[in-house]
């Protein structure tokens, strides 16, 4: 599950508890990254408000699952297969089209986005993708070009905090070896009307 101890539903109290029981999905479920944070739960907190803000806020004006798509390409390049089986199986969802999922998935995974999107969704993925691998390359010019491409800055906003979230989730996951094992896969807040609605369904 985690390199270092966890504290499971049944087993947490008090502060701990009640963060679980704002985030759980079916079955008192709390995704192994969330777990990962047990010892600490003033940064699972941290972590779920940024998550929820980022990539599931009502303001947000790009597609959640253009943002999913954002996440799994910036996961992959980590090479962070947690993260990229979770959101691949919510982008899935979104979607409800396992082919082009699919499509979605080969073309980010083999570095060739280009293969599943084009216009402005290419640009910014491939901008999330520079920010990933290289962000002291980028300069005021590759902004330029994201507008050029019909990118507002409000939604070159949104790419830019959903990429760095996922470098931040990334980071979490490899660094403390979280696993799948016993996690619900692709579960995600539903709820994107009510920012401090946290529950996974």
């Amino acid at each position: 599950m985690t390199w270092i101890e966890t504290v499971s539903y049944d087993d947490s109290g008090n502060e701990l508890r009640k963060l679980y029981d704002r985030i759980k999905g079916p079955d008192d479920n709390v995704d192994n990254v969330m777990l990962a944070h047990s010892l600490r739960p003033h940064t699972m907190q941290g972590h779920m408000t940024l998550y929820k803000n980022v990539l599931h806020h009502p303001r947000n004006q790009l597609s959640k699952a253009y943002l999913e798509a954002i996440g799994i390409y910036v996961s992959s390049l980590n090479k962070c297969n947690y993260c990229v089986e979770h959101h691949f199986t919510g982008l899935t969802r979104l979607l409800g089209d396992a082919t082009r999922a699919d499509a979605i998935r080969d073309a980010l995974e083999n570095r060739r986005p280009e293969d599943a999107f084009q216009g402005a969704e290419l640009a910014g993925i491939q901008y999330a993708g520079n920010l990933t691998l290289a962000a002291d390359a980028l300069t005021e010019d590759d902004i330029t070009s994201l507008r050029r491409a019909g990118l507002n800055d409000g939604e070159i906003l949104e790419i830019n905090q959903v990429a760095a979230y996922f470098a931040y989730a990334n980071r979490t996951v490899l660094g403390l070896g979280v696993s799948t094992a016993g996690d619900v896969i692709g579960l995600s807040p539903g709820d994107s009307a009510d920012p401090d609605n946290w529950s996974h369904a």
